[in-house]
């Protein structure tokens, strides 16, 4: 397995003063909408968690996989404070798969923020979430550019193509290596 931030580091990542750079409004207000059912692999201590169940309101769902049970704790802390924790589904993920296959065919949308190079095997990884995916169901990965160098981001892009997906856009996030992939 690939090297994983501290689950101790979380704090520094819902820091509010992130952001300044990394707004989760704006970066996922072109994807969120209400009612959707949302998986989000590696959501730490949901700094984009939270607003994406706030944007899929009550009538949708948050599935947010980790494979640090600290982190989805604090998770949970922070969306029963936020009101929204109902709508938000928290799971453990294995050490080679996200065990999601019941959610085959069931996500419009998945968001993966730094996360993919921290995940079980990339081969592994990319056809679990084009599983869940609904036809034409859309992924936002984003990666950070300090942490995954421009090769091993084309690796993933193209082990994202061989699990069926095809980039249709490289929406601009600050620091971020991006590609929105549809299914």
């Amino acid at each position: 397995m690939a090297r994983v931030c501290p689950w101790w580091l979380g704090y520094f990542l819902i820091n509010p003063l992130r952001r300044w750079r990394q707004d989760p409004g704006k970066i996922l207000a072109p994807y969120v909408r209400e009612g959707m059912t949302v998986l989000e692999p590696g959501p730490g201590m949901g700094f984009f968690t939270i607003e994406i169940a706030e944007r899929v309101r009550s009538a949708g769902r948050v599935i947010a996989v980790d494979i640090q049970s600290k982190m989805l704790e604090k998770l949970k802390r922070r969306a029963a404070k936020r009101g929204v924790v109902d709508r938000i589904e928290t799971r453990l993920a294995g050490p080679e798969s996200m065990a999601i296959g019941d959610l085959n065919g069931n996500v419009d949308f998945a968001f993966a923020f730094a996360v993919i190079h921290e995940l079980p095997p990339t081969a592994a990884v990319f056809p679990e979430i084009a599983a869940a995916l609904k036809p034409g169901g859309r992924l936002l990965v984003a990666e950070p550019r300090g942490h995954v160098k421009a090769a091993a981001f084309d690796a993933e892009l193209a082990a994202a193509a061989q699990a069926g997906l095809t980039v249709i856009e490289r929406p601009p996030i600050a620091g971020s290596h991006t590609a929105l992939f549809k299914k």
